[in-house]
């Protein structure tokens, strides 16, 4: 039944009351530069029922206009800038700069051997030690990477997968010595094992197990730690793969479908664990696309929530997203032209409804980025939140003939997709036959073929060139880090009661073999034994076996 375009609105009203009472306006009123009043909503002039179910009030659903009554004008988004690199200690640092020039959330990079679950002293981790993110072996690195970081008042996002069991666990243990309780505990872990083997390939064991330890998280999460996001469903990996904006969303919803199935196999209720489901996505160049395609994913979850799996809390329905601008679109070339890239792809973020936000430093495409390309680019984020006005009204695009039109025509082709892999047998399914991978790697051929035919221009690398740039200042991460990380991890060894580590281990493969126990009980009690991230997922391996693509 169609909702009334006034008792639509009248809801809204009510909800604006109710979210304004727990968090004021940031200003009474909002004018422009010329102290012209700015309204906090704007809509067509005769609503009817067309505009209650295609768009509707922002807050309601299908929140098409964003998941909030207010949006912005009430909070910012949370800028979230992605660090991490070398020692715990030294991304630490970097933390606690960011912090202090005015990021509101950590969002942690680990290095390429965690991330497969080895440790630091591992032959298959030789010279990728902290490399590409931090390198986390034990509680003891989890301890410095956090030391001086209230976990009761930051909220912590980590980028980790395949051994995301692992790494909550000692994020939650770091937060006991803190004194904080599991309760308190905000953040979110990414915890996407199937975009692992469409599209970045750091998995380690087969579907089937991974799907148990992600419906473990969920459990253990809703009952102890209700306040963490358990997964982050995440397109931004298929979209760096190469895919389109269109099947960047149906990929990513076909892929967030699978895991409330396996959830629901494992016993769940929908509405016990879909409140703390969570996305990410990229944002390209293509601007009003990007806008179109936030605004199209928030549409088709609800209705995907609501309609196919009976959610009955609206906070079920709400897509909550993460973006982070487009690292693929970074050029080596003039790489200050990376900081023009990264502020539109940020700006159709924010106009698209974003709930937090990382831009891309303009030297990415090089190295890690240098403390001052950081700062470049969390300023760019609080430009735009302080000084563009674009947060002062919600959903400034909509009505636009191009912006609907363009959002409607995109849901009408993830539609397709989703049909498409539902007749696969899902997306499990559908990852099994390789389907999405073909579909991504057609994408990124035709893309590359017109650039390399200038089809499609890339400002700096195939027209307007220079003849001759000079190298920035690049950051590099020290060569000796790798043998002090060994020698930090080998001190921890000795240190540890051996007999705890042991009997935590042998607990664990128990339950792993024999049983159909929720793990993460088992995990955290061998993170506080100071097992290494290297020794758990080998105990798992022997149980699970390992995924080869």
């Amino acid at each position: 039944m169609n909702k009334d375009p006034k008792q639509a609105q009248q809801e809204w009203e009510k909800a604006v009351e109710k979210a304004t009472h727990r968090f004021p306006e940031r200003k009474d009123p909002f004018q422009t530069s010329s102290d012209i009043e700015v309204e906090r909503l704007y809509t067509p002039e005769n609503k009817d029922e067309k505009y209650v179910e295609k768009l509707g009030f922002p807050g309601q659903y299908p929140y098409t206009r964003g998941i909030q009554p207010t949006m912005y004008r009430s909070r910012f988004w949370t800028m979230r800038q992605y660090a991490g690199f070398g020692s715990a200690k030294e991304t630490n640092e970097r933390f606690r700069y960011l912090l202090d020039q005015g990021q509101t959330g950590l969002s942690v990079a680990f290095d390429l051997p965690t991330q497969i679950g080895y440790d630091s002293d591992d032959p298959m981790s030789e010279g990728e030690v902290g490399k590409v993110g931090v390198a986390i072996d034990t509680l003891k690195d989890m301890e410095d990477l956090l030391d001086k970081i209230p976990l009761d008042q930051v909220s912590t996002s980590m980028t980790i997968n395949a051994p995301a069991s692992v790494l909550l666990c000692m994020y939650i243990a770091v937060g006991e010595k803190q004194g904080v309780s599991k309760e308190a505990l905000t953040g979110t872990i990414q915890n996407d094992i199937l975009k692992e083997y469409i599209a970045r390939g750091t998995y380690i064991f087969p579907p089937k197990p991974s799907m148990r330890l992600i419906t473990n998280i969920f459990e253990y999460c809703q009952e102890y730690v209700p306040k963490f996001n358990t997964i982050s469903i995440s397109g931004y990996h298929i979209r760096e793969a190469g895919s389109t904006a269109v099947q960047e969303v149906a990929f990513t919803l076909a892929n967030g479908m699978a895991y409330v199935d396996a959830a629901l196999n494992s016993g769940l209720e929908v509405d016990q664990f879909a409140p703390r489901l969570a996305f990410f996505f990229n944002a390209h160049n293509n601007f009003f696309e990007e806008v179109a395609k936030f605004r199209v994913a928030r549409r088709l979850w609800a209705k995907i929530m609501k309609e196919r799996y009976g959610a009955e809390n609206p906070k079920s329905w709400k897509l909550r997203f993460h973006t982070q601008t487009g690292g693929s679109t970074l050029t080596a070339q003039q790489p200050d032209n990376n900081i023009v890239r990264v502020t539109l792809q940020a700006l159709s973020a924010v106009l698209g409804g974003t709930q937090s936000l990382h831009t891309n430093s303009r030297d990415e495409a090089l190295a890690l980025p240098t403390e001052e390309s950081a700062r470049i680019a969390l300023r760019t984020q609080q430009i735009i939140a302080h000084e563009s006005g674009v947060a002062d009204t919600v959903d400034p695009l909509a009505g636009s003939y191009y912006v609907e039109s363009l959002t409607d025509q995109m849901e009408e082709e993830v539609e397709k997709y989703l049909h498409k892999i539902e007749e696969l047998g899902g997306a499990v399914q559908a990852v099994e036959e390789g389907y999405m991978q073909r579909e991504i790697h057609q994408a990124a051929y035709e893309t590359q073929k017109n650039i390399e035919n200038e089809e499609e221009i890339v400002v700096g690398l195939n027209q307007f060139q220079v003849d001759e740039e000079v190298n920035p200042d690049l950051l590099k991460v020290d060569e000796e880090l790798e043998s002090s990380q060994i020698k930090s991890l080998q001190n921890v060894k000795e240190e540890r009661n051996q007999i705890h580590v042991k009997q935590a281990l042998s607990e664990l493969e128990e339950a792993a073999r024999h049983t159909n126990e929720n793990l993460i009980p088992f995990i955290l009690n061998a993170v506080k034994a100071y097992a290494s991230v290297g020794e758990i997922c080998n105990v798992l391996r022997k149980e699970f076996g390992e995924y080869v693509g």
